[in-house]
């Protein structure tokens, strides 16, 4: 009732009268110009009162005569002839003002080489006449000369204020009712005051539990600081929202503008840089300026790692812009002054590239992790996104959610319109679950290309290699469960790929990886062993073993020869140098070779072993291009190994400290490519 009541205006109801044209700035500068190229035209019409004739009537009443006392060549076009004064005085001095007005006789010569002619043909044919002397003058038009002078300076004026008004608009100068140049330093923050409607809320906002419960509480901050307080508590001032692109940090600051009584501003990090010197300090302040007069308020700023770099990392590459503008903002969020009632909120997917002195308690004294959800949250994210689809009745949202381990909450929005769109291409009425089958393999694998022309050989060889795959991940105990292989071409180069369901935990042991290594160079051995030689098609599967291979031995400290030693440099605290010497990095090289060597020689020896299994999945795979877990059971017989289906793990916290910084939770696909050398 309140937001409706806030969106009435006064007036409603009342008759208003028509409204006439706005004024415009413009019409008058267009006024000035207009009367300053008319005086400039019409200059010389103005200034000149006296009356015209021709030279023959001058001959006919004035030379022939000798009734010419001098005459004057005006600007080479005009004869101004001066005839001799009255014998008798005149009276009155007004008549002397006509008198000497009347003894200027003019008129136009055309040419003086026309002139001079005329004139000397008057005095050979009258011999007796006088010659009367020729002076010649330059006159300009008063009106003329002042137009010529002000005309192109009102010109440039116009133009230089029409480009900075353009600037303006276009930089969106927030500070003036039109911007303009003079309020670039102004803040361009968006401000959604209470009762401004915003459409998102926190039932928008699904997956991020313990996220929403920190958000909420700073809100509550600002609307009840004595209960925090009583206890001599501080509020604290600031918050930064942390996690990976897509997971949900503007959506849950936005929820934030929908649900909090006190007002919000929003703006990204880049909008306080801009070509000018100076102005993104400036832009800090004025937006400071503005909250404390809102206080208490929430300031939030998106990608803050447009300013807030580390300074001085790179000296090569500084920015004093960019530095200013950060050195500002520390100064504003906890300076000498120590302002009250403002509580700022910030988002970044790069929190190792933020500076120090930014993220110190006193400034931003939470740091709020927004990581990829789980499948529990992923559950809840996709009952948010399928509200307005029309789907099907017996759609499992639950087996969707473990169908896509490592999606973010864009990922699976982005999932649930590609299956809309399906559907609707295949002409259906509601969205149903091989919709979503579709739609998840779009996401992962690629754009189907099933009119891809590859030779019945070529097929053949991606068919034992993708079977490769398959069998040796079903008789690896630690590999991933396998969700469906197939050799239909997918995206720019993938002519097949395995999918894998990977299970969602925290910790990877040494064993799991050698296996993943394995299965991944199954596809490389199930050539080497039907066909006698290989192909590019396993650039992926090599790129893959290369990073695990090389991740054991000198992150995970996995390899007894190198030891218990990690050299991993996130923050590149080493100023792009090795940590280790030359000999270190020879032995890393070859233990890393070790472990490829000897996953590739466990996986042709487990496909020796089962090489009917691969040969059957190969024939099949050729027949009908897609197979699933249950085909795979029902062809090679079922998997030897208890499968254990994802489970909801508690993060404790003596758990969390003990994990290794490792992307555990992304969809696991073997992608081959098909690449020719040069």
């Amino acid at each position: 009732m309140q937001d409706n009541q806030s969106n009435k205006s006064p007036n409603e109801g009342k008759s208003t009268p028509p409204k006439g044209p706005k004024f415009n700035i413009y019409w008058v500068y267009g006024i000035i110009v207009l009367t300053i190229i008319g005086m400039a035209m019409f200059g010389n019409n103005i200034n000149s009162s006296v009356d015209t004739h021709s030279f023959y009537d001058f001959q006919a009443n004035h030379l022939s005569k000798n009734n010419v006392e001098k005459i004057t060549i005006v600007n080479k076009d005009m004869a101004e002839a001066k005839l001799k004064a009255p014998e008798t005085a005149p009276a009155s001095p007004s008549s002397a003002l006509s008198a000497s007005k009347d003894q200027l006789y003019t008129f136009p010569i055309g040419s003086v080489e026309q002139f001079n002619k005329d004139l000397e043909a008057a005095y050979e044919s009258h011999p007796e006449l006088t010659r009367v002397p020729i002076l010649y003058e330059s006159r300009g038009s008063y009106m003329r000369e002042l137009s010529g002078l002000l005309l192109p300076i009102l010109i440039l004026v116009a133009m230089s204020f029409m480009i900075m008004r353009k600037m303006g608009g276009g930089m969106g100068g927030g500070g003036g009712a039109g911007g303009g140049i003079f309020s670039i330093g102004k803040s361009k923050a968006q401000l959604y005051e209470k009762g401004t409607k915003v459409n998102i809320t926190f039932n928008d906002v699904a997956g991020l539990d313990e996220a929403k419960v920190e958000i909420m509480e700073i809100v509550d901050f600002l609307k009840n600081p004595k209960k925090y307080t009583a206890l001599g508590g501080k509020i604290p001032k600031g918050a930064l929202l942390v996690g990976p692109p897509g997971t949900g940090k503007t959506l849950l600051a936005k929820a934030v503008a929908g649900e909090a009584q006190v007002p919000f501003f929003s703006m990204s990090g880049s909008d306080f840089v801009e070509m000018f010197v100076g102005v993104g300090a400036s832009r800090v302040r004025d937006l400071f300026k503005t909250a404390r007069e809102k206080a208490p308020c929430i300031v939030f700023i998106d990608e803050i790692d447009a300013i807030g770099r580390a300074r001085g990392k790179n000296m090569m590459m500084s920015n004093d812009e960019r530095e200013n503008t950060l050195n500002q903002m520390l100064v504003e969020m906890d300076g000498f002054s120590g302002e009250t009632g403002i509580i700022v909120l910030a988002a970044t997917n790069r929190p190792d590239v933020l500076d120090s002195a930014l993220l110190r308690p006193g400034r931003f004294d939470r740091q709020i992790s927004i990581d990829l959800p789980d499948a529990k949250g992923r559950e809840q994210i996709f009952v948010v996104h399928l509200g307005p689809i029309k789907k099907s009745a017996m759609l499992d949202v639950k087996k969707l959610a473990q169908q896509t381990p490592g999606f973010a909450g864009a990922d699976i929005a982005n999932v649930c319109n590609e299956a809309a769109l399906i559907a609707a291409r295949n002409g259906k009425t509601e969205v149903d679950m091989q919709d979503f089958n579709d739609a998840i393999d779009r996401i992962i694998g690629g754009l189907e290309k099933k009119n891809k022309i590859i030779s019945p050989e070529e097929k053949k060889v991606i068919a034992y290699h993708e079977a490769g795959h398959a069998v040796a991940g079903w008789f690896l105990e630690y590999a991933h469960p396998l969700v469906k292989v197939t050799i239909v071409p997918r995206g720019t180069a993938a002519l097949g790929f395995a999918q894998y369901l990977p299970r969602e935990k925290y910790l990877t042991l040494t064993e799991e990886l050698e296996d993943d290594m394995c299965m991944t160079l199954g596809g490389r051995a199930s050539e080497e062993i039907f066909f006698g030689k290989v192909s590019t098609g396993a650039l992926s599967d090599l790129q893959s073993v290369t990073r695990t291979a090389y991740a054991m031995v000198s992150i995970y400290g996995m390899n007894d020869k190198v030891g218990n030693i990690s050299f991993y440099d996130p923050h590149n605290e080493n100023n792009f140098n090795k940590a280790y010497s030359e000999e270190t990095g020879k032995i890393i090289d070859q233990e890393a070779k070790k472990l490829s060597d000897k996953a590739f020689a466990r996986a042709k020896a487990l496909l020796e072993e089962h090489k009917e299994a691969v040969k059957i999945i190969a024939e099949e795979l050729l027949k009908k291009e897609v197979l699933f877990k249950d085909d795979l059971a029902r062809l090679i017989g079922k998997r030897p190994f208890v499968e254990i289906d994802n489970v909801e793990i508690l993060p404790l916290p003596n758990v969390i400290a003990a994990i290794d910084e490792e992307s555990t939770s992304e969809t696991t696909t073997t992608n081959d490519e098909n690449k020719t050398e040069a």
